[in-house]
């Protein structure tokens, strides 16, 4: 299916948000970083469906992403997509709506926003957060 949206189609909103979205219980929380990130530390009732892989070669997209998310939740459920930094999820929410999803909400900052902002509980956020090069 050809692209009909871009990035700047997404709605994107901070983590406080997204908080507010998901305490409405109108929300579920879709976690696109690798399996590896996501079982380093993940919000609570999160759902991981990776958008990309790491493999030896570096990292590459999941050709199966929009199908594994449709066996979850269908195009009318809300969803608020984050990564690790907010690049994966923004593109991963383009191809969410461009395949018929009409509730995607964008988390800008990713999971390590939602660290920073104290949401991920009481550890150290260096024992939560996954290092990228867009953030420490």
């Amino acid at each position: 299916m050809a692209a009909t949206n871009r990035h700047e189609d997404v709605v994107t909103v901070d983590v406080y948000a997204a908080k507010d979205l998901l305490n409405s219980a109108a929300y579920t929380y879709l976690d696109v970083r690798s399996v590896e990130e996501f079982n380093k530390s993940h919000a609570d009732n999160a759902h991981n469906v990776p958008y990309m892989f790491i493999t030896e070669a570096g990292r590459v997209k999941n050709p199966d992403f929009v199908g594994q998310v449709s066996a979850l939740f269908n195009s009318e459920d809300n969803l608020v997509v984050a990564c690790n930094s907010g690049g994966r999820s923004l593109k991963a929410s383009v191809d969410l709506i461009d395949s018929g999803f009409k509730h995607i909400v964008n988390v800008g900052g990713g999971y390590s926003a939602w660290v920073d902002a104290g949401f991920a509980g009481n550890k150290p956020a260096e024992e939560l957060k996954t290092a990228c090069k867009f953030r420490p």
